[in-house]
């Protein structure tokens, strides 16, 4: 590229987003590097930002624009995907690798652009490629417009709740291994609150994360799961808690004694100290669904500690947590949650011009006769959106739509499934396991108005899965179990008050719809949200069309792309 043409390039990128921030503001400087950590009785290098393990924190408000400076001094390729920013017209620095950019290669660096608009509340950014979010992840606040107040009392603090998973082994060598053998990867030695396993772990209990509190005060938990494979159930000792956000976007109040929270999933959940001053746990782990799918069964604590003169506890009781395999604990709390109608960005859709179902499924592949493999039978691990296992490009699908390079992907993901069965009996036929591969895309008109109806199946086995779709947030409008009825089921669609996501828990064997307005041109990514699923193939790409306006359409791409 000629000086004068990247010349140019910088000051349309500089001048693209003029109006949409307020006020002017240092960048971010993440540093990507390895660091020494000691958990469970070990110590092992692994990969950070700026040395921390979570990550550092971003703090913005409403409306803003930022820039963070993304330094890869790291072993491996990386990419920083920036999680329930919209990112309007600015799909340059989403993150995923090969699908809007190529991996920033050691060495080199990148200055991603986060385009703030409607986010509210708790969201988070992290690594999006191959595993490297187990460690390399961390929170965004994101406040509402100065002088503007929360819709629910303000709180006496804001403490961040990020949960993990921990493998006392190279996270690298963990999802290598699953690659090269086929199988399922294996699971993790420990949950972390905070990148802490807590008290009932050994070398732990020193370390463990302590939330100290004052009777009668309000706290704001900005709750991450950043958990690789596994949803979780939550909660505290004798408290009840209250969801008021989710994804970026403030709720209805609702009050459980759990939560149930899915990976890629946020919430922003009030904790009132309202019991008598002592020592409580908060304590997390899984709820799994699959049946015969190995998961980590390890509870994780944080301690809650009220200040004050009293004799704490020698051992503390663990709160009531719903059995790992309590779908109905899960659906009731998913199906319970309700969106603010008063801050949406615009209305639930009632017409929709773009209907998709899409059946998510967990697959097999034959194994090659010169490989030893160990998914199922000697089968070889896939997933797929419509039969489809996406296959990843090494050319990025953004740069190939916007300089129109051929052979990248083909467009005409099916918008139904290619074979009509009981999605969610008890027993299939061996054929279905086997889906075709393809980086297939759908391609959406600017402006329409798109129904997704997520249909899970029980091909190889059924379970939840938490579809994440990027450069969006829609509204879901229903919730089912067993097979989706497209003559009744729409007739219970909730359009008057749906929580606005941007990643929905799509029950064990059930369906879960959603609706959004294709407004953000580009390209973006839909994916399965545990990591394992998502290594697989269960994912597509959504390419948004130009509008007619100037501010419908995808400016040029920052001058330093990361070369593939």
């Amino acid at each position: 590229m000629s000086f004068g043409k990247k010349l140019f390039l910088q000051v349309l990128w500089c001048f693209s987003f003029i109006g949409l921030s307020s006020q002017t503001r240092s960048p971010y400087s993440f540093v990507v590097r390895e660091a020494q950590y000691t958990r469970l009785c070990s110590t092992k290098s692994l990969l950070t930002v700026n040395g921390n393990f979570p990550g550092p924190t971003i703090r913005v408000h409403r409306g803003e624009t930022i820039f963070v400076n993304v330094y890869n001094k790291g072993n491996y390729n990386i990419t920083l995907h920036w999680h329930g920013v919209k990112q309007p017209r600015n799909p340059w620095t989403d993150g995923p690798a090969y699908i809007t950019q190529c991996p920033i290669q050691p060495g080199r660096k990148f200055r991603q652009k986060l385009v703030f608009s409607l986010e509210e509340g708790t969201i988070w950014w992290h690594a999006h490629s191959d595993w490297a979010r187990a460690t390399v992840h961390g929170a965004i606040f994101v406040y509402p417009t100065k002088n503007t107040p929360y819709p629910f009392p303000q709180p006496h603090a804001e403490i961040p709740i990020i949960f993990g998973e921990w493998w006392n082994t190279d996270v690298n060598e963990v999802f290598t291994q699953s690659i090269e053998t086929g199988g399922a990867p294996n699971i993790s030695d420990a949950l972390t609150i905070n990148g802490q396993p807590g008290d009932l772990f050994p070398c732990s209990m020193t370390e463990t994360f302590k939330l100290n509190v004052e009777q009668g005060m309000t706290y704001h938990l900005r709750v991450v799961n950043a958990a690789m494979n596994l949803i979780l159930f939550f909660s505290v000792s004798q408290h009840n808690l209250t969801v008021v956000g989710a994804d970026g976007l403030f709720t209805k109040p609702l009050t459980r004694d759990y939560i149930c929270i899915s990976p890629g999933q946020t919430m922003d959940v009030l904790l009132q100290a309202n019991q008598e001053p002592n020592h409580y746990y908060l304590a997390a782990r899984a709820y799994s669904s699959g049946v015969g799918v190995a998961f980590d069964n390890t509870t994780t604590t944080a301690r809650v500690e009220y200040s004050g003169n009293y004799t704490p506890p020698s051992s503390l009781s663990l709160p009531y947590l719903p059995n790992f395999n309590d779908t109905g604990a899960a659906f009731d709390f998913i199906t319970s949650l309700r969106g603010l109608p008063e801050r949406y960005p615009r209305q639930v859709p009632t017409n929709t011009t773009t209907q998709i179902v899409t059946t998510i499924s967990v697959n097999t592949l034959p194994c090659p006769d010169d490989r030893t493999c160990q998914g199922p039978n000697g089968t070889i691990f896939a997933a797929s959106m419509n039969n489809i296992s996406f296959d990843t490009p090494n050319i990025n699908i953004l740069e190939a739509y916007y300089y129109h390079i051929n052979g990248v992907y083909k467009t005409g993901f099916p918008r139904f499934p290619p074979f009509i069965f009981n999605f969610t009996a008890d027993f299939l036929p061996l054929t279905l396991n086997i889906p075709k591969q393809g980086t297939r895309v759908n391609v959406l008109n600017y402006g329409a108005t798109v129904e997704i109806v997520f249909q899970g199946t029980n091909v190889v086995a059924g379970i939840d899965h938490p579809m994440h779709l990027h450069g969006f947030s829609f509204h879901v409008v229903g919730y089912g179990l067993g097979n989706f009825n497209q003559s009744k089921d729409p007739m219970n669609f909730n359009l008057i008050d749906p929580p606005y996501l941007n990643t929905v828990i799509v029950p064990v064997n059930g369906w879960a719809a959603v609706r959004f307005v294709a407004s953000n041109p580009g390209v973006w990514f839909m994916h399965c949200h545990l990591e394992r699923h998502q290594a697989w193939g269960m994912e597509t790409v959504f390419i948004v069309k130009n509008g007619k306006a100037s501010n419908e359409t995808l400016p040029a791409p920052p001058p330093d792309m990361p070369p593939c």
